[in-house]
């Protein structure tokens, strides 16, 4: 799929298709009001007669337009001008792209970024359009022995932009997209892979091909006997119930002008399927469990934009790959295990294994004396309680950390939301055994699970990403959805001084 952008009039426009926007009730945008002008009323006549209302997501596909160079022209339906915001700016796109897509048209000259969307400019909307185009245009057939295929596809998308000054905003918006979708699509294809082929071994593979792919990574895989050397004990012991080894893949990106900068880490939960160990899960939708590692999917997803873009930062992305079974070694509700940072934990739950993985992790990135660090983790089902599938759940013991974090969620439309994480909570992590339960008492899961983790990051400044409602999509069309690959790129590029901004 090749991207472009342009500035120039309609009427000039020599395409299969050419996509304008049309407002309720049957309101023309000033695209359309030209294209209107040029074909001597065809369009507005069109519109009188009740063809087309404007009501969101309305097509209308109409061919050889008198006057008009194109071949066709795609009357888009936007809803109340003045109601048009970001979500449904994204919604008119997709559902725009599947048009084109089943039209013929393999090429089209798009004006639907000139619409005014509150808030927002050239860039953000040329941006969100390419990644939006990109996800719309997502399959994940690898296992299926028949393949479904169009016809002819959409090949190429011009973006149209109100002037030519604006050319190098759109040029930088489709190269931010595009490195941003491609993030999201690695992101996706690691966590739809079945577990049985998706294993940490897998994951560990994929992040040395990386390494081979961008001369500015390089990969280090840390396996069961090393975590061992190092007294990752808890991290061993989710793992202690399957074949598969345990594997923790440590990316290195390089891209400061200063090597020695400090770096700042994203840690990814890769628990490659989630039984849920002695503690079992339900059998119903189990089989979503391989969306556990959606954590490190979606951090390498993030290095690979990262390495695409090649921003001027250090960053060290962790896949902290495991598989929680059970069997004659797993480990049990009532042991007491003693982690990297020296800290004991009494076992309540094995299906709390999360954590215990992740606290051996934030321990081991204090070497690299980070700037900041972010986990991201499918945690707590409490996360999904607490708010739903569309927004993740922010946790950090660092204000501006935190609020660079909500401003990047917000920039992206990846949307998350800070939890509060106060001295009451983590009073619900007391055990009589050890020096803290992995399982808080009932109520405010997602915080106690954050206060948890806060206790092995005390020597940097630290945020959690609870991803569990976010991650994926469940029930017949389940997939992930490459989220929060948009946020951390563009936390990313915001501490690069690279976003929106010449």
């Amino acid at each position: 799929m090749e991207f472009s952008v342009k500035s120039g009039s309609p009427e000039k426009q020599r395409s299969a298709c050419i996509v304008v926007g049309v407002f309720e009730p049957r309101r023309l945008s000033p695209i359309a009001e030209q294209l209107d002008k040029i074909s001597e009323g065809y369009i507005s006549s069109l519109l009188r007669r009740g063809d087309l209302e404007g009501k969101p997501g309305q097509m209308l596909l109409l061919h050889h337009v008198p006057n008009v160079l194109s071949e066709r022209v795609l009357l888009v339906g936007c809803g109340k001008e003045r109601e048009l915001d970001e979500r449904q700016y994204k919604q008119i796109i997709k559902k725009t792209i599947s048009t084109l897509n089943e039209t013929g048209s393999m090429e089209a000259v798009c004006f639907l970024t000139e619409l005014h969307v509150k808030g927002r400019d050239t860039y953000w909307k040329v941006r969100q359009a390419v990644e939006t185009t990109k996800d719309s245009l997502y399959t994940f057939n690898q296992f299926k022995s028949n393949k479904p295929e169009t016809r002819r596809p959409l090949r190429k998308l011009v973006f149209n932009v109100p002037t030519r000054r604006e050319l190098s905003l759109g040029e930088r918006a489709i190269a931010h997209g595009l490195a941003v979708a491609s993030g999201v699509k690695a992101g996706k294809d690691l966590g739809n892979m079945p577990p049985n082929v998706a294993n940490p071994a897998y994951l560990a593979s994929q992040a040395r091909r990386l390494a081979d792919d961008f001369e500015s990574v390089t990969t280090k895989i840390i396996g069961e006997q090393e975590m061992k050397e190092l007294g990752m004990t808890s991290y061993l012991a989710v793992g202690q119930g399957s074949k598969n080894e345990a594997m923790m893949s440590v990316i290195e990106y390089k891209g400061h002008p200063d090597p020695q900068a400090k770096p700042i880490v994203l840690i990814g939960k890769g628990l490659t399927f989630d039984s849920g160990g002695i503690s079992i899960k339900p059998s119903a939708n189990m089989d979503e469990m391989k969306y556990d590692m959606c954590g490190a999917a979606t951090v390498f997803g993030a290095m690979k934009a990262l390495a695409k873009l090649n921003l001027p930062l250090n960053v060290v992305g962790v896949l902290a790959g495991c598989e929680n079974m059970p069997g004659g070694g797993a480990y049990r509700p009532g042991d007491i295990l003693t982690t990297m940072s020296g800290q004991t934990v009494e076992v309540l739950n094995t299906d709390a294994e999360g954590r215990l993985v992740l606290c051996d992790a934030l321990t081991y990135v204090e070497r690299f004396e980070p700037e900041a660090v972010v986990d991201v983790a499918t945690l707590t089902g409490a996360c999904v309680v607490a708010l739903g599938n569309h927004i993740s759940g922010l946790i950090s013991n660092h204000n501006p950390l935190a609020h660079e974090l909500i401003n990047a969620s917000e920039q992206a439309g990846d949307r998350a939301w800070r939890l509060p994480m106060s001295d009451e909570y983590q009073d619900q992590l007391a055990s009589p055994f050890a020096d803290m339960a992995n399982l808080g008492t009932p109520g405010a899961g997602t915080i106690t699970a954050g206060c948890f983790l806060s206790r092995f990051a005390k020597k940097y400044n630290w945020a959690h990403l609870d991803i569990a409602g976010t991650a994926w999509v469940g029930g017949k069309d389940k997939s992930a959805t490459g989220r929060p690959v948009p946020l951390l790129v563009q936390f990313l590029l915001n501490r690069a001084g690279q976003d929106a901004v010449e």
